[in-house]
Order: C-alpha cells, then structure tokens, then sequence
C-alpha cells in the first residue's frame, strides 16, 4: 500500500464518556494535587475514582482477542493519517471503530451464522473487516461509503487481508445504495455507523423493506455519543440526532432493543418476533 499522507501518529482525544470522564477526573486530580490545601484523604479517594475511569479500556483491550494482522495493519495507517488536513476537518481518526468493539462485532456477526452483512458508513474498513473476518466462505460484506477517497484508502486495506475480498464496497449516498439493495438477497446483520441525522431513516427503511432476513440484528454505533444524550452538556448537532434516535427506538413497538456501554455507546436492535 502507498504510505500517501501518513504522517506521525496523532494523540487520540478523548470523546467517549469513559475518555471523556478520565481525562476529566486525571484534570481535577492534578489542580487539586497542585493547590496543596486538599486533604489527602479526600485526594487518595478520587485517585481511585480516576483510575477507575482511566483504566478501563487499557484493560478491555488487554482481556479481548487480540486484532488480527490485518486489521492491526488498518488500524496503524488509520492513525498515522492526518485526516483532519486530507478532510478538511470532515473526517477523524477517532472515528474508527478500534479492537474491542470490532471484536464484538466479530463475534456477534459469528454467534448469528451471518452470511450476508451490510455496513452503512464504513470510513477506513476496520469494522467491516473485523466483521468479514467472522464469515464462512461465500459470505459477503457489503460496505456503503460516501467518499470516494475513503473507499479506495479502505480497499487498499482489505486487498491486504486474505479475507478482503469478502467485502464489496458500493460508494454512493446510503440511502440510494439501500433503495438499490432491496428486493435482493436479504441480510442477516446490519451495523449503521454514518451520518447520525441520518440514523431514524436508515432504520425505519430497514424495517419497512425486504432488506433484513428474520431474525437479523442490527448495531447502531455512537448512541451514547460522548454522554451528549443523559447529560445535557455541550449538546452538538450530532448528540441532539442521537437523543431523537434514542427515543424513536424506545417507543417503537416494532423492535426490541438493548444499548451497551461499549465506547461510545452501541445499541443491538431487531424486529419483535410476531
């Protein structure tokens, strides 16, 4: 692969509530520690508090399968990507769904006997080749993604992968590849991490298709969304779309669900059994 526009790896920023919660307590932890006057008590208390919150995705990265060659591989050139200069700001190397969860989805997409994965929103590929990596032979990702860039910086990954041709990428709008998808072959597993104004429509064409097969899970990514959803804080855009999302699925008779506080929130949803 071309090592165009990789560059030192940049410091990851903190932007779930778990990062966000430690850097947060590792802050107040060092002013107090500074200003000399807090009781030692009371500092040795949130020193343990903030290694709670500090250690924990160390130690779920440590206790979870270890990443295969090539998604190791897709994850180092992810990182040492300045996307922030090739986007325009558009794009983060946070945005990659990383060991643990990609894991889990490895390991949900096997526990279901998928055969046939859709991934709507696919940056550069490490989910869908976790994802890939746990389908039998004949079974196919099919992976949507807006930029073109993006998609031919993902297929230069996954030619690198002895499973990477598993996954076809269709480079269009989602909702435009989706309508062209239905009437085919249905899908087993579904895994939505796109635009989040755009989360309710996809669900709600999933639902109301032929796209899913009985049975079929479907995982939202983002649905904590830096704890925007609970808290109230410094509610962006994105976390106000997430909050209606959220809603939307509680109240809809249509589908059972269950959200996990995995990274930054990840929501399993399916149609209830009639």
């Amino acid at each position: 692969m071309s090592d165009l526009d990789e560059t030192l790896a940049v410091p990851v920023r903190p932007v779930t509530p778990t990062t966000i919660l430690a850097a947060e307590l590792s802050e107040i932890y060092a002013e107090l520690d500074a200003w000399g006057a807090t009781p030692l008590s009371l500092l040795r208390r949130l020193g343990r508090v903030r290694d709670l919150a500090d250690g924990l995705d160390e130690y779920l990265e440590r206790c979870t399968t270890p990443a295969s060659p090539a998604l190791t591989r897709l994850a180092r050139r992810t990182n040492i990507t300045a996307w922030n200069v090739r986007s325009g700001g558009a794009l983060e190397q946070e945005m990659l769904s990383g060991h643990v969860e990609g894991q889990l989805l490895n390991f949900l997409v096997r526990m279901a006997g998928a055969r046939r994965v859709l991934e709507i929103g696919m940056f550069t590929g490490y989910s869908a080749l976790a994802m890939a990596e746990a389908l039998p032979d004949g079974g196919v990702v099919v992976a949507c993604e807006v930029d073109v860039d993006v998609a031919a910086f993902a297929r230069g990954c996954f030619d690198d992968s002895p499973v990477g041709d598993r996954i076809t990428i269709e480079v269009d709008p989602a909702m435009d590849t989706l309508h062209r998808l239905d009437g085919g072959e249905p899908f087993d597993f579904v895994f939505i991490d796109a635009d989040k104004a755009g989360y309710l429509a996809y669900l709600d064409l999933l639902l109301d298709s032929a796209l899913l097969a009985p049975g079929a899970v479907i995982a939202v990514d983002n649905t904590l969304m830096q704890g925007q959803p609970y808290t109230g804080y410094n509610v962006t855009a994105n976390g106000r779309a997430i909050a209606s999302f959220n809603g939307a699925v509680a109240a809809d008779p249509r589908v059972e669900q269950v959200m996990l506080p995995l990274r930054d929130g990840l929501t399993l949803i399916r149609r209830v059994s009639t």
